[in-house]
């Protein structure tokens, strides 16, 4: 089955992809400038085509915010919205600075000073089980109005209508939230039935976009979003923990957390009801015919390291997001592995 645009082929999704960030820019508002910004200064090379544009519209929005405090005015934007966009006059915007990249050992990790504004959300709210709460309309979900603009792409993908929204503050390539079937109002909890559409999507996927991937945060297991999502990538590199050097791929050294390698999508899925039946979060990635299972503490459970963020599918794989430049020059390989061993279950 073929996929439709923008997923046909690489530069058919960048184009789309960069395209949604230029219309995003001429929206009013300062969510959807912030996403714009945040994007365009992950990808070094989106940031040239924006970076004019995005100084203007800060200027723009900088002289109504501050008009607006001086004369004591009610600014109507979100509270989210308006904390980010005041650390970003604090800082300025000729101080702002995009995402670098390192490796440490087999680990990598970026140096993403923009998604150190994220406000935080229910991914550092001490959780038991993996089994979420009902879906709350009243909470924050996908279907909020006010998200429509952050819409990158919305139809019917392998026979079910789903909803591609731009993550707002990224910390991978083309990063996306792929929200399935979003007017059913799903909670956070895979059944064998997305289970299985999510297999069979990473794999055409993968066959049209090298690189490309899906993945997974079960409740418990650091989602931040209790409405049914899975977060999409393209990689030009495999993440760490798809590395030859693991024992879990056919290697000879220890993965610091348990990790399970399926090749079938049915043996995937009995290890995964079993984690739900035992109660367990875990973290999952779709990689185009494999997928990695890694069972975990509970978020909340344990104290994370000083220069970590949190511990979600992309910690989990190996990779590591810093948010000052002091972390990122000094993290060694050690450490990370050490911070990841933590996260093993009790009984692993």
């Amino acid at each position: 089955m073929s996929l439709p645009e923008p997923f046909s082929a690489p530069d058919t999704l960048h184009e789309a992809f960069v395209a949604g960030l230029e219309r995003q820019l001429a929206e009013p508002g300062l969510g959807t400038f912030i996403l714009v910004l945040a994007n365009a200064g992950f990808a070094p090379a989106i940031w040239p085509m924006l970076q004019a544009r995005l100084a203007t519209r800060f200027g723009e929005l900088a002289g109504e915010v501050s008009a607006a405090l001086r004369s004591g005015r009610k600014l109507a934007y979100p509270d989210d919205d308006l904390t980010v966009f005041l650390k970003l006059m604090a800082m300025g915007f000729e101080a702002i600075s995009g995402t670098e990249w390192r490796q440490a050992g087999p680990w990598e990790v970026q140096f993403n000073p923009l998604r150190a504004l994220r406000p935080a959300r229910s991914s550092g709210q001490k959780v038991d089980g993996c089994q979420p709460p009902a879906f709350n309309p009243n909470g924050f979900q996908f279907n909020k109005p006010f998200l429509q603009p952050e819409i990158l792409w919305q139809g019917e993908l392998r026979r079910h209508p789903v909803r591609l929204l731009y993550n707002k503050f990224p910390f991978a390539p083309l990063h996306g939230l792929l929200v399935p079937d979003p007017a059913r109002q799903l909670p956070q909890r895979l059944t064998q039935d997305w289970h299985l559409y999510a297999w069979h999507l990473a794999e055409a996927l993968a066959h049209a976009l090298p690189g490309a991937g899906l993945a997974y945060n079960s409740y418990g297991g650091q989602a931040s979003v209790n409405h049914l999502h899975f977060q999409t990538f393209v990689r030009e590199t495999p993440l760490p923990i798809e590395a030859d050097l693991w024992r879990h791929n056919g290697g000879e050294a220890d993965y610091p957390l348990p990790c399970q390698v399926f090749t079938s999508a049915l043996e995937a899925w009995f290890c995964i009801d079993r984690l739900h039946s035992q109660g367990r979060p875990y973290n999952l990635v779709y990689a185009g015919g494999r997928i990695y299972c890694l069972p975990r503490r509970p978020q909340g459970s344990h104290q994370p390291a000083p220069w970590s963020a949190g511990h979600a599918w992309y910690e989990v794989a190996g990779g590591v997001t810093t948010f000052n430049r002091d972390d990122f020059a000094a993290l060694d390989a050690d450490s990370i592995a050490a911070e990841l061993s933590a996260l093993r279950p009790v009984e692993a």
